[in-house]
């Protein structure tokens, strides 16, 4: 394999890796009551509900990596990663370490992802994919939870880790337009 993409290997199970730090970031600063609390203006939902959505892809796509079936539908709502901001640290943890672990050579392996994606049909959609394509997928759909996150602190009045639920590119932007 040459240099280049095994730098793209690298980058990308390590993007997974940096989600999770930020993940853990937050948890550091904010205390359980913040965490658990529902918010009105966000259909009722919780910091924690929406973190442990974001765990539930990480920790189902770390096992599709190796079974070769993703079912992004198949989680469980109301456990102790979404009440509990330490279980949520922990969960973080183990999960980060075992993408520290990931063998990149897992990035090509084809995946049969199932998801429902329609409000009328009455099952889920699936299609094929690779793990590295849902590894690019699983970081942006937490970035975008990770801004829900933050909208959601805002909403009470508390200030989140500096680049929380900040896209890579849009850091990326911001960085090149401060050196103009």
């Amino acid at each position: 394999m040459n240099t280049r993409s095994e730098n793209i290997q690298n980058e990308m199970a390590g993007s997974v890796i940096e989600i999770l730090q930020q993940g853990e970031r937050l948890l550091a600063e904010i205390g359980n009551e913040l965490y658990t609390r529902k918010v009105p203006a966000a259909f009722n939902a919780s910091i924690g509900g929406h973190y442990r959505h974001c765990l539930d892809h990480f920790r189902n796509l770390l096992a599709a990596a190796a079974a070769g079936d993703l079912d992004y539908d198949r989680r469980e709502r109301n456990t102790p990663v979404e009440q509990d901001r330490f279980a949520a640290l922990n969960a973080t943890r183990e999960l980060r370490e075992a993408y520290e672990k990931f063998d990149p050579a897992w990035l090509a392996r084809p995946l049969a992802v199932t998801c429902k994606t329609s409000y009328a049909a009455g099952g889920s959609q699936t299609a094929a994919s690779t793990v590295g394509r849902e590894i690019m997928y699983a970081v942006a759909h937490a970035v975008h939870h990770y801004a829900l996150i933050g909208v959601m602190g805002g909403l009470l009045g508390t200030k989140l880790p500096a680049g929380f639920g900040v896209a890579p590119s849009t850091l990326a932007q911001q960085t090149k337009a401060g050196a103009q």
